[in-house]
């Protein structure tokens, strides 16, 4: 029985120069292929580079990429796995400050938050509304985008890449 394939996206937000090669690395040894990444300046963070790639493999894939890059100083990255068979959509978030997000997401990008997370929330408040509202917060990683809304917005001007071919 062969493993089910998916595909994703790896958007590297902010990076030193120097690690650059060590991240195309790491990367090439979990897709099994040289990235020739296209590095970019980040004008959110002078002095610091930011890439993306397209990726497809294997299920887990975006959880192998995200175990590579975990914990680099001054290296912020997310990494998107869509569904495939039996497995749901993620996103995985990382910033050196706040560590590691992973949320479950549905076809549009949106974070799902299980029942347990809710009644944990629910539980934890026991009646003090911010309570439940922190917790809720940290469930849908808001401080993660918080501190990458930045990255992310400074890199709208980049070129555009289509993933997919409609029709």
């Amino acid at each position: 029985m062969s493993n089910p394939m998916t595909r994703g996206a790896l958007y590297i937000h902010s990076a030193p120069a120097a690690l650059c090669p060590h991240i195309e690395w790491a990367i090439g040894s979990v897709v099994d292929r040289h990235t020739g990444l296209s590095w970019t300046a980040q004008p959110a963070a002078p002095g610091m580079l930011r890439a993306d790639l397209a990726w497809s493999g294997a299920q887990g894939v975006g959880a192998q990429l995200t175990t590579a890059l975990f914990g680099w100083a001054n290296l912020r990255f997310e990494v998107t796995e869509e569904a495939s068979l039996g497995v749901d959509s993620s996103r995985w978030s990382f910033t050196p400050e706040l560590g590691i997000f992973h949320a479950t997401t549905d076809v549009a990008g949106n974070i799902l938050v299980s029942e347990d997370r809710i009644r944990y929330a629910y539980e934890r408040g026991e009646g003090n509304p911010a309570v439940m509202y922190h917790e809720l917060s940290i469930a849908l990683g808001e401080a993660w985008d918080e501190e990458l809304e930045p990255f992310r917005a400074a890199a709208d001007g980049a070129p555009v890449r289509w993933l997919h071919r409609v029709g």
